[in-house]
């Protein structure tokens, strides 16, 4: 099989503890592009919070964010294709986070909303503050997400985060069937809840096809369970070590972890 487009998942699959990527990552996905492959960032991530990546790949390719709710266009900087939230939609889902104490950070149009400055906003807004201020996210405190779900012209996601792993996973249950959206979890103590059919994999797979291209000649790399939708479907689908082993077990290949060059000695073995 001829590979001619990488996928990447960011946090835990590309990007280190640390939010850097590595330099042998680096280098053989710059290789890859100078022999024609196409790499393309599939993320949970808002198109703002991506710019260090997206400019340090040197990239010319959309990107697909919120786990598959868009593409974006850098160069262009516009929306290529989407599948947002209805604003009756998230307004129930507000009500539900409130009636169960539950915090959410809302994605919409250029910025991140929230209401309480919780762990994960507070950590995400100090990483955003080490960057050039043209990188940087924006991430804006409101009084309530429910009016600020008005004045919006598109909510791509929520966020929800708590430390009482039980108490979110109960939560995510009551979303799914009382309000029949879509949740995954993005990271060990965070779910994204998104319109229901969006996935990293359906996303990928439309852009692909506009390319030309399948799916089989896909390689994609990624580390969590929003992550399985496109490595079940790629051509070569590949688990970080880090992963947990239910990710690991659905995965084509089993690399190294976010700290080692399992990336880059993939990229070498089966593309250059």
């Amino acid at each position: 099989m001829t590979y001619r487009v990488i996928a990447l998942d960011l946090d835990g699959t590309l990007l280190t503890p640390q939010k850097t990527i590595l330099p042998e990552s680096l280098i053989a996905l710059e290789r890859a592009r100078e022999s024609g492959v196409k790499v393309v960032i599939v993320t949970g991530r808002h198109h703002v919070a991506i710019h260090p990546f997206y400019q340090a790949l040197a990239l010319d390719t959309p990107a697909i964010c919120c786990n598959g709710t868009y593409l974006y266009d850098y160069h262009a900087k516009k929306v290529l294709s989407a599948d947002p939230l209805l604003p009756q939609q998230a307004g129930q889902l507000i009500d539900l986070l409130n009636e169960h104490d539950v915090h959410g950070l809302m994605y919409v149009d250029n910025a991140m909303l929230y209401e309480r400055p919780t762990g994960h906003v507070v950590r995400t807004e100090n990483w955003a503050r080490s960057l050039p201020e043209e990188q940087r996210p924006v991430f804006r405190q409101v009084n309530s997400l429910r009016e600020a779900a008005n004045e919006v012209d598109a909510i791509w996601k929520f966020a929800l985060t708590d430390e009482d792993i039980p108490k979110l996973n109960t939560f995510t249950k009551a979303v799914e069937e009382q309000l029949g959206l879509a949740c995954e979890w993005s990271w060990h103590d965070q779910v994204d809840v998104a319109q229901s059919g969006n996935s990293k994999g359906k996303r990928l797979a439309q852009w692909v096809e506009s390319q030309g291209l399948s799916m089989n000649q896909v390689i994609a790399f990624g580390d969590n369970y929003n992550d399985l939708s496109m490595l079940e479907s790629a051509g070569l689908g590949v688990a970080m070590g880090n992963a947990d082993e239910a990710i690991r077990a659905r995965a084509d290949l089993v690399i190294g972890t976010n700290l080692e060059a399992g990336i880059a000695e993939t990229i070498y073995k089966h593309l250059l």
